[in-house]
């Protein structure tokens, strides 16, 4: 029984990590900046033992910050974000350092890249100067220039360095939602060194969460918030922020504490955005650049989503779906009746490689449909001594341009039975997860030939499983979790993909050995 809650539980995690940090419609997870007047780290113990997939920028150099941040010849929205603003990360994280030093380095311009980032959805995180330039102001009034304002309430210098102090956790602390830390509601012995809390009583936006208060007797800093949370509106990225160091802690409670900072900001994305309601058989070209100010029409960046809805009337016969994007580049095209479509999420899907797709769906229905498309084509990363640099397909960065349209007929009209689509089902696949084999479920209403594919989470093909006729009513077809040439693949999330060449659906697979 021990060993068989403790297979669970390692499933269960294994599972969490595929779909929690899949970062569907991000680049990545997390960007940690060491710019010019903060501490250059290159290592996130944190981020790597939550599996995060992050970037860095540990420089010194005005030249290389202002490339990567605000504008590069081949990028002339900065790497932090997507041609139309959009956070290209989920998280950004600040090191420690001089706040007000840093945020003159940056001038307006970068700092309004960080504003962007979070306004537009994307989460921030940061630990002593990255919790003091988050605020208005480390004074009593006023405010301070060099500062990003994004959490917009008070901070007050501790008047401890180089030291040491412990953190009371708040009841309610949503960090508990991930970790216990021992049962005490206490966390000790985390590095400090000039870091600030939250004033109370000046400023303090109701929004804001408290999840943390300095234990340190003696100091001005007793019971203060020491690590404090803020989340704007359903549409803005999350703020967690933290006065002291806990950000390089290997093991123990300190490393949770750096661990749920991150998922707490995580889980604190926005909504994503839904670009426009598509007319009927009217073609929207998204091809602006940054620079047009038009982002309801702007490219796509690598690995984002644009998310558009269409609205059927009743008694609709087809919906058709056609996508066209610039030519040399992989688009992937989702479909959802009930939700945001995205890979996990669609009920229809192609994810074949190329930039053209097209779905028919017989009989959709009255209602709200949303439409995902995805960038699938991304650049290609060299690991320097000051962080990523960027080669291959760096079009992406400035975004690539696509057209898409919807169609749909209102009209009920005889249909000869032999020219009638095939309607097909996916049942359900069992085991899932699965170990040795899966078997999967299909339903057709007729007889018809299709093509049955495994895929990778990255749109790789990794095994034919039929191709050709299968009969009217129900089929199996099994999979032995391994590749076209017959050897095992590795444990992970893996797609079902079925067409008959009208109709596309896809299904999540789960192998673990």
């Amino acid at each position: 029984m021990k060993n068989a809650r403790l297979i669970i539980f390692v499933l269960l995690n294994a599972i969490a990590a595929l779909t929690i940090f899949a970062a569907p419609g991000f680049y990545k997870d997390l960007f940690m900046d060491g710019g010019l007047y903060l501490s250059s780290r290159t290592t996130l113990p944190a981020a790597d033992t939550l599996g995060l997939d992050w970037e860095f920028l540990a420089t010194d150099s005005s030249l290389i910050q202002s490339e990567f941040i605000i504008t590069s010849p081949n990028d002339q929205n900065g790497a932090l974000l997507y041609p139309d603003g959009s956070p290209r990360f989920k998280a950004f994280y600040s090191n420690g350092g001089s706040a007000t030093n840093h945020g003159n380095s940056l001038g307006e311009e970068g700092r309004n890249r960080v504003r962007s980032f979070f306004y537009n959805g994307g989460s921030y995180t940061g630990s002593c100067a990255g919790a003091f330039i988050a605020s208005i102001s480390y004074l009593t009034s006023g405010f301070r220039e060099a500062y990003y304002r994004i959490w917009p309430g008070r901070t007050a210098s501790t008047g401890l360095s180089d030291s040491h102090t412990g953190h009371f956790i708040e009841p309610a602390s949503p960090l508990l939602d991930y970790f216990d830390f021992g049962g005490d509601s206490y966390i000790a012995n985390v590095y400090h060194n000039g870091g600030c809390y939250a004033r109370e009583d000046i400023d303090f936006p109701p929004e804001t969460e408290i999840l943390l208060r300095y234990d340190r007797s003696g100091y001005t800093m007793h019971n203060k918030p020491s690590c404090w949370a803020y989340k704007a509106s359903d549409s803005t990225g999350r703020i967690v922020v933290i006065g002291s160091h806990p950000e390089g802690i290997v093991s123990g409670e300190r490393l949770e504490l750096m661990e749920a900072i991150y998922l707490y900001a995580l889980d604190g994305v926005g909504m994503p955005k839904i670009k426009a309601s598509l007319e009927n058989s009217i073609t929207r070209t998204m091809d602006k650049y940054t620079s047009d100010s038009l982002p309801a029409f702007t490219r796509i960046g690598d690995k984002q989503y644009h998310h558009f809805i269409v609205n059927l009337p009743e008694h609709t016969d087809y919906l058709t779906v056609n996508l066209s994007g610039e030519s040399g580049y992989d688009f992937n095209l989702y479909i959802n009746n009930s939700d945001i479509a995205f890979e996990s999420t669609s009920v229809y899907s192609d994810i074949s490689p190329g930039a053209t797709k097209s779905i028919n769906i017989r009989s959709p229905g009255e209602g709200e449909w949303f439409i995902g498309i995805e960038c699938a084509s991304t650049v290609t990363t060299t690991l320097t001594s000051w962080g990523y640099e960027y080669s291959g397909d760096i079009a992406v960065l400035d975004g690539l341009s696509y057209s898409i349209s919807a169609s749909w007929d209102t009209i009920s009209t005889e249909i000869v039975e032999s020219e009638r689509p095939v309607a097909i089902f996916i049942g359900k696949n069992y085991p899932n997860p699965f170990n040795t084999e899966t078997k999967i479920e299909i339903n057709l209403d007729k007889k018809c030939s299709v093509t049955a594919e495994i895929y990778s989470i990255n749109g790789k093909l990794i095994r034919k499983l039929h191709r050709g006729y299968l009969p009217q009513g129900k089929s199996v077809l099994t999979w032995s979790g391994k590749n076209q040439a017959n050897k095992p693949v590795s444990s992970g999330l893996y797609l079902f993909r079925i067409s008959n060449g009208k109709e596309t659906l896809t299904r999540e697979i789960i192998l673990m050995k």
